[in-house]
């Protein structure tokens, strides 16, 4: 089976024809539970998120701030496997028909092994990978695995990335280009900044990949800021925050749909 690059790819561009900025969410696979996590990117989707990315909980994520990294260890402490990724993915694919990418650290897909994952995230029903700690230079493996599996491979560019580096670095992507808004972990912050638009201005001056803007966004506000110079807006700290702050788990489907509703109205108003 054929992973949904093509439908990623789809998506991102009916965004555009809107003339409007996609809406990306992250939630890590596991938090509050298998079933729970599986609730929650249902959630995210009927609030208005048009892409999911389902987070493989970590024991020492070097992107995430405290708020993932705190999600990520209730799941761990939950017991979850690769196997629960896969079974988060295929769920709510066949739930909401949105693209699906599994955002990872390299360990456990080199442990789990290149073929195995990539074939079982393909008849899942993935979209593909992002994959921030994979140096592009070693990824010749996983890019012939991906590829033939019809799955994309996200990078992550940074402010510090050269130029030189960022033409390196979207030429071997697929899919989209995600682009760190800034220097640090993940986490909801007061600015977005400038940092992140000039980021996008030159990351596009190297690609037509679409470019998307992670590291800070938390309200509708700073979506509306950054829809109006990236191609999507990618949020992912709020989402978990509003989940691990509700008292019971219906509570937190209930926050994070209605967080989605208020992120989606605006990428809206670029």
């Amino acid at each position: 089976m054929s992973g949904n690059i093509e439908l990623l790819s789809a998506t991102l561009a009916a965004a555009r024809a809107e003339d409007r900025a996609a809406l990306i969410a992250y939630l890590p696979a596991g938090f509050p539970s298998v079933d729970g996590g599986i609730e929650a990117v249902k959630a995210v989707v009927a609030g208005g998120a048009d892409v999911v990315e389902v987070g493989l909980p970590h024991s020492d994520p070097v992107l995430d701030g405290p708020v993932i990294q705190t999600a990520d260890d209730i799941a761990l402490r939950g017991g979850v496997k690769i196997a629960d990724v896969m079974r988060t993915v295929r769920e709510a694919y066949e739930a909401t028909g949105v693209p699906i990418l599994v955002m990872t650290y390299w360990n456990p897909i080199d442990r789990y092994g290149i073929e195995r994952f990539t074939a079982e995230l393909a008849e899942a029903g993935g979209a593909g990978c992002i994959l921030p700690d994979l140096p592009v230079q070693e990824s010749s493996v996983w890019r012939e695995h991906a590829d033939k599996h019809g799955l994309a491979t996200v990078f992550v560019v940074a402010p510090s990335s050269k130029d030189e580096r960022l033409a390196t670095i979207t030429a071997a992507g697929s899919g989209f280009v995600y682009a760190a808004s800034l220097m640090g972990v993940t986490g909801t912050r007061e600015s977005v900044g400038e940092q992140a638009q000039d980021l996008v201005r030159r990351t596009r001056a190297t690609t037509g990949l679409p470019v998307c803007v992670g590291l800070g966004v938390s309200n509708a506000r700073q979506a509306a800021e950054v829809a109006a110079f990236a191609d999507g807006v990618i949020v992912g700290s709020a989402f978990v925050k509003r989940m691990l702050d509700a008292p019971d788990e219906e509570s937190g489907l209930a926050a994070v749909r209605s967080l989605a509703g208020e992120l989606a109205e605006g990428v809206r108003k670029r």
